[in-house]
């Protein structure tokens, strides 16, 4: 199945109380082959959280950086890994934390 997903980099910024927040500035978009989603949980003790990890595939774009943000079928999904596939082409490893 493939998905146009969007391309954000998070711009992080201090409030003037002295918090930090982040917004999404519009960077491109990309088409993606996805595979299958996986969840697990990471952390310790009480502190667990829910992950689901993604591999997709798609064309080799320099601005798919480790870092930015895919979004698509309404989720956010973290850029863990961008890999090369074969000339033009690149494996990513998506993160998405719940």
């Amino acid at each position: 199945m493939r998905v146009l997903a969007g391309l954000f980099q998070p711009v992080e910024a201090e409030t003037p109380y002295g918090g930090r927040s982040v917004t999404f500035e519009a960077v491109g978009a990309a088409w993606l082959k996805c595979g299958t989603r996986r969840r697990s949980e990471r952390g310790e003790g009480d502190q667990r959280r829910t992950v689901e990890t993604l591999e997709a595939e798609a064309r080799a774009d320099g601005r798919l950086t480790v870092g930015r943000v895919l979004r698509f079928g309404g989720a956010d999904w973290a850029v863990a890994s961008v890999q090369a596939l074969r000339p033009g082409r690149v494996k990513l490893g998506l993160e998405r934390r719940r």
